[in-house]
């Protein structure tokens, strides 16, 4: 975000101008009825670039074009209809858009959107697939040198409609410790452990809607999942502009939407992330 209005105390997390992410949630276990139960390992991969429109004084505007690729990679052996799930082609074509206003030396309107066209690829066409998106606008104050509050709503759409309260809430405890809140999205405590070195404990929610066919059906069907990952984060700045990011965790599953017929056994357990990123250049401006 432009460094000249950008909202966020000191020692938060760094910026980050190209990201790649890899996930990996092994031990899920799903069943048809009267089958035995099957393995299955979620593995994703997710990019994101963010490209500036607008860079002022008062005013900031991201564009972020981003494609996550999702899999269940199938463990057990044998036949079972559970093994449709494997073949999915679970894609992920998005662009973030988000904007922060400066409206004095305390206070900040942030606006994000977010759209998206998430399905099975490998059985669909682009035009079969519906919209996604999500909107949210806040208000964001500091209160203090330590301390920033704000509050907005936000709305998403994706096989149904949802409006939710948004609560922002910074607070430095140190130099070298704070909370960093995003409700629903995140809380987090962190520790600072050297200006390239930050600990994070954390939980964050990671919702996944994808339309697909249904089995023995040419109608639409939807998988969704909302789940809650809790766990240690640590985020290593390598140099001025490459760095790392580590998280190993628990991911608690909240709801879980399969295709007809499927049961989920088990779909909470370990989770693991690896994430490289590289942070925005600084430009000097010309007198």
């Amino acid at each position: 975000m432009c460094q000249s209005i950008k909202p966020g105390l000191e020692g938060m997390a760094p910026s980050k101008w190209l990201t790649f992410r890899n996930t990996h949630a092994p031990g899920k276990t799903y069943r048809f009825n009267g089958t035995d139960t099957k393995r299955f390992t979620q593995e994703e991969y997710f990019m994101r670039a963010w490209v500036p429109l607008v860079h002022n004084k008062k005013m900031a505007v991201l564009l972020g074009p981003n494609y996550r690729a999702e899999q269940l990679e199938f463990k057990s052996t044998g036949e079972n209809p559970v093994s449709h799930m494997e073949g999915w082609h679970l894609r992920t074509f998005a662009l973030d858009l988000n904007s922060v206003v400066k409206m004095d030396s305390s206070s900040w309107f942030i606006f994000t959107s977010h759209i998206n066209k998430s399905g099975d690829f490998g059985r669909l066409f682009w035009s079969e697939i519906p919209i996604n998106y999500t909107l949210s606008a806040s208000f964001l104050r500091r209160k203090s040198a330590n301390k920033e509050v704000g509050f907005g709503v936000m709305m998403n759409k994706s096989f149904k409609i949802t409006v939710l309260p948004v609560l922002i809430f910074n607070y430095n405890f140190s130099e070298n410790s704070g909370l960093e809140m995003m409700l629903p999205k995140k809380i987090a405590f962190r520790k600072n452990l050297s200006p390239s070195d930050i600990i994070y404990l954390k939980s964050e929610a990671v919702s996944r809607t994808y339309y697909l066919h249904q089995i023995n059906s040419d109608a639409l069907g939807v998988c969704r999942r909302v789940d809650i990952d809790m766990g240690a984060s640590y985020n290593r700045r390598i140099g001025n502009y490459v760095g790392v990011e580590l998280f190993a965790g628990y991911r608690q599953n909240i709801s879980n939407r399969l295709i007809e017929g499927a049961v989920p056994v088990r779909t909470s357990g370990f989770a693991g992330t690896i994430e490289l990123y590289v942070q925005p250049p600084k430009f000097k401006r010309k007198r």
